[in-house]
């Protein structure tokens, strides 16, 4: 009876070995992650009081605090973890649900990064996510906005993809890729943002910083408030781009508004010109205006960014920006970490870091 019990523990371990090889070669995954550490926090942000004394038993507002606009961090540390950190934060609309599993259900660049040895720690923004305690109050509206976002992030023109898009069709993958959305709980401050990001790398020590879309501003501001900021990937910033004082740009109009530059002191611009940056793009965005205004967008982001670019370079630093369409990589969405090559997108990341000395 007991060699009975014992062949079929054996037979059962084997099938479940046989399962767990099938699904790994199935979903091209690479060999299970060990950790040496994970957790989470929060930091930044500011404690407000109310005057007057809290009564325990008639609670009002008087007396008590509120904790609010810091953000929260979830980091993961591989063994042997290399020397620099990696701060993922998310654009807008979102948190860090970006970084983590694609919508279809692939490794997103949290884990792919893990996979190559960096300590990986991902942001929600302070008033988003789990962080949504905000000091300032705002309005959340249901607003119906998924078909706008399909263009507006480059998936197509909806109801179509486009031809060549790096974003997988089944109707599953879509419907996750709109519950990844998640509102404002007060108003977007790109220096309240920084803030509690300069505090995060207060926290961690020296590491590089990931921004996507929206987070390039705060990301700029960030490395501007912490030297510990040793380099910056900006997978296509949508806003902030900062300009010394007196050296703007011209404002750039398109069909989804006016996109203008901002300023900051020199003194504050230079220390940009102390990291190495890399700003990467993806396709479909025209070279000329469009009344297509979730393409028309990008053309302008684009065309800022790489005035950007030269600024920094122009002053003594390291930016590059990667059009993708002009290395060859076609299809890419605005959310390049997940799109169906967001491997080959790491990979260039990676060969970026290597250069750069940051891995």
């Amino acid at each position: 009876m007991r060699a009975t019990k014992a062949v079929l523990a054996t037979m059962m371990l084997s099938t479940l070995s046989a399962c767990a090889s099938l699904k790994g070669s199935a979903s091209d995954s690479a060999a299970p992650l060990v950790l040496q550490a994970q957790g989470s926090f929060a930091v930044g942000g500011k404690v407000v009081s109310t005057p007057g004394t809290f009564r325990n038993n008639a609670p009002t507002s008087e007396g008590q605090s509120f904790h609010g606009d810091h953000l929260y961090a979830f980091y993961q540390v591989p063994q042997n973890a290399r020397r620099l950190p990696i701060v993922m934060l998310h654009g807008a609309y979102q948190s860090a649900r970006s970084w983590e599993t694609t919508s279809d259900g692939r490794e997103g660049f949290q884990t792919l990064f893990l996979r190559r040895g960096f300590a990986v720690y991902l942001v929600d923004q302070p008033r988003r996510g789990r962080a949504g305690n905000s000091t300032v109050a705002a309005s959340i509206e249901p607003t119906p906005f998924d078909q706008l976002f399909f263009d507006q992030f480059r998936i197509g023109k909806w109801p179509n993809y486009f031809d060549n898009v790096q974003f997988d069709r089944k109707p599953e993958t879509l419907n996750q890729f709109f519950r990844s959305v998640t509102p404002n709980t007060g108003p977007f401050d790109a220096n309240v943002i920084s803030e509690a990001m300069a505090a995060l790398f207060d926290r961690t020590g020296p590491g590089i910083l990931f921004s996507h879309s929206q987070a390039g501003g705060p990301g700029w501001l960030t490395a501007i408030r912490s030297q510990n900021v040793k380099g910056i990937v900006a997978l296509e910033p949508g806003s902030g781009f900062i300009f010394p004082e007196g050296e703007l740009p011209p404002a750039m109009p398109s069909a989804a508004g006016t996109l203008s530059p901002e300023s900051v002191p020199l003194a504050d611009f230079k220390k940009l010109t102390r990291i190495p940056i890399v700003i990467y793009y993806g396709d479909n965005v025209p070279e000329q205006p469009t009344a297509e205004r979730g393409q028309d967008n990008w053309r302008v982001r684009l065309a800022m960014a790489r005035l950007w670019v030269d600024a920094i370079n122009k002053h003594g630093g390291d930016a590059q920006l990667v059009h993708l369409p002009e290395i060859g990589i076609r299809g890419n969405t605005h959310f390049l970490m997940s799109d169906l090559n967001n491997v080959e997108i790491a990979d260039l990341v990676s060969k970026f870091l290597a250069a750069k000395k940051l891995d």
